[in-house]
């Protein structure tokens, strides 16, 4: 009996280099499509609804709940036919996802833009393996910074999505935002083009008994259950909060652009760190650095709930992304302490499905939080969620867990 299995790459630190530049260029160009999509779907829906907007952050969700939908299928893909084709797959279902929105707007048609979100959403599980795949060819010592470095290329796509929105939401008159899922879509067809070169090792076909332990028995570990917590809290929170503050800002009166430079603050707090993050995880420890972007997504919310003007949104989306970036990043360096090379294809899906599944529910939760609660009540909501895990991590370090 076999299975297809990517066997284990040789450690070849010059190819994985050479795949780290082309992963982070691609990742800035096909990673410009999340914050589009967060900068402009609430307040395309806000346009769309009738008197009860409250569904305004549904095109949010639907993106996550795509993403989460896609961990599975992108992995699987991808374990069939490599890296390369599985990742120009996924672009294209990115340009396929934002033509739709663009098309919704030109429609307004709120399902038919939910329905391009879940596709972009879809396409974003790709995206989100590109951190795995930066880890493939490379050795156990160049392995956090090489996924630190790939999600460098954030930066670049943190200018590029929400400038795209600020340039070309108005392009088409009386069609707001369709200009800027237009760009969207142009961009994600450059990404398909940039991974053309990328060069991972073909998966190989291996014998079922040679893939690995079971998935339960790996996912029961201590170690790896308090990874994906961490991961996952971290993830979900900059979600709950982010999805909300778009809208939330226009709501107190300050304007779409003004939302817009707040995501674009917010990316590039989430990704800026990115060139150190595997540094710092190698010097002080994955669990010191989780530590750290907890500590942070608090100071967010400490900050949020002190005023709400301008400045105190974009302070607090700026923590909320350096939160995210330590959080998440060390969530993901603590999950590949927890599987063997043989392992990982599988491991990496349900790390990403659990994720993405949670992050979904974060996001739904978020737009009704607002509007029932308010921006104040929702960033309450942070701190015992952040405490929690904090608890948990503590917990796992005083364990000294080893590798798996």
């Amino acid at each position: 009996m076999t299975d297809q299995t990517a066997a284990p790459a040789l450690a070849d630190d010059a190819t994985a280099r050479r795949n780290v530049f082309v992963l982070a260029v691609a990742g800035a160009l096909g990673g410009s499509v999340p914050p589009i999509v967060f900068a402009t779907a609430p307040l395309a829906a806000f346009g769309l609804l009738g008197d009860d907007r409250s569904l305004a952050t549904l095109p949010i969700t639907a993106f996550v709940v795509g993403t989460a939908c896609g961990t599975i299928p992108a992995a699987l893909l991808m374990r069939q036919v490599g890296r390369r084709p599985g990742f120009i797959a996924g672009m294209l279902i990115s340009a396929l996802g934002s033509s739709l929105c663009a098309l919704a707007m030109a429609r307004a048609s709120f399902v038919l833009l939910c329905a391009g979100t879940f596709l972009a959403g879809f396409a974003a599980a790709f995206v989100q393996q590109f951190r795995f795949a930066a880890a493939d060819t490379a050795s156990p010592a160049f392995r956090p910074r090489a996924i630190s470095l790939v999600l460098a290329g954030g930066i670049a796509a943190a200018l590029i999505g929400p400038q795209s929105v600020i340039r070309f939401a108005g392009y088409f008159d009386g069609v707001p935002f369709a200009g800027a899922y237009l760009a969207g879509a142009v961009l994600s067809v450059l990404a398909a083009v940039t991974l053309t070169v990328l060069e991972i090792p073909r998966p190989q076909i291996r014998r079922a008994a040679e893939t690995g332990r079971r998935l339960g028995e790996i996912a029961r570990q201590p170690g790896f259950l308090v990874a994906v917590g961490c991961a996952a809290s971290s993830y979900a929170l900059m979600n709950f909060v982010m999805t909300a503050a778009p809208l939330a800002m226009v709501m107190h009166h300050h304007s779409p652009n003004d939302a817009a430079l707040g995501i674009q603050w917010h990316v590039l707090a989430m990704f800026g760190p990115s060139f150190v993050t595997g540094s710092l995880i190698a010097r002080f420890g994955a669990e010191r650095i989780v530590a750290v972007g907890l500590l942070l997504l608090v100071g967010c919310a400490a900050v949020a709930l002190s005023g709400v003007s301008v400045g105190h949104f974009w302070l607090a989306l700026v923590l909320l992304g350096l939160g995210w970036n330590f959080g998440f990043i060390g969530g993901t360096a603590l999950v590949t302490r927890t599987y063997r090379p043989e392992e990982s294809g599988k491991v990496q899906a349900l790390n990403d499905f659990v994720i993405f599944g949670l992050v979904a529910l974060a996001s739904y939760s978020s737009g009704e939080m607002l509007l029932a609660g308010g921006w104040h009540a929702l960033n309450i909501v942070v701190l015992p969620v952040a405490a929690a895990s904090l608890l948990a991590l503590f917990w796992q370090m005083r364990r000294r867990p080893g590798v798996a």
